[in-house]
């Protein structure tokens, strides 16, 4: 079987470096190569890191990869302006995008967020809504977009308002379950682990993995077939 090739961008994020991981784990993949702005301190025979400036991508060489994951996200306390907030969670992931196309990948796997539309009236929604509409209209090869709830994990930066988050879901995630079980809070990982399970799936056109649940059933279903 031929070995796959990966592209991972916002590899020292909570999800990025879990994607790294899973990926470098896996024997359907050859190489897997973390494009970052700073060092990422990971080693492994499979994983080449790339430190480019994300303000100028234009006519960057991709090379030749099966799968590129874009992990990319900031806060509004992180990126201090509504401007820098947009350029990390919509700019710069059409602009992979684009040279993803240019470069013949076969698929590009996105993060985004439950709840995410172009016409919210809350900007993070709206900025995720416009992203997704905007990847659709470029026409990829094949586009994965995943849409979890509050995430889970050890951040390199602290962010406030997600760790209280964490803790109280943490506290009665017990009780999230029907209708509910769509806002769960899920983890970093089992967001990699989807990610990496739905690339190797095939399927063709868009794909929408709309919530922590839908997560969270990718995860059971490889725990049952490892047994």
């Amino acid at each position: 079987m031929k070995k796959r090739t990966a592209l991972v961008i916002g590899a020292t994020g909570l999800v990025g470096k879990e994607v790294v991981k899973e990926l470098c784990s896996r024997e359907e993949y050859s190489e897997v190569t973390a494009i970052t702005r700073s060092s990422f301190n990971m080693n492994h025979p499979k994983l080449i890191n790339k430190i480019i400036d994300f303000d100028y991508l234009e006519g960057m060489h991709v090379g030749v990869v099966d799968d590129v994951y874009c992990c990319l996200g900031t806060t509004m306390k992180k990126a201090q302006s509504k401007a820098a907030f947009r350029k990390v969670d919509l700019d710069y992931p059409l602009q992979f995008a684009s040279l993803a196309k240019q470069n013949n990948v076969s698929q590009f796997l996105v993060i985004s967020a439950m709840g995410a539309d172009s016409s919210s009236p809350f900007f993070y929604n709206k900025i995720k809504g416009l992203m997704e509409e905007q990847l659709r209209e470029m026409d990829l090869p094949k586009l994965q977009i995943f849409r979890p709830s509050l995430l889970l994990g050890d951040r390199e930066e602290f962010r406030f308002g997600e760790s209280i988050g964490a803790k109280v879901m943490t506290l009665i995630g017990w009780a999230m379950v029907g209708p509910l079980k769509t806002y769960k809070a899920v983890r970093g990982e089992q967001v990699a682990l989807a990610m990496v399970e739905k690339a190797l799936e095939g399927r063709s056109s868009t794909v929408v993995v709309h919530n922590s649940a839908e997560i969270e059933k990718t995860e059971r279903t490889k725990a049952q077939e490892r047994k």
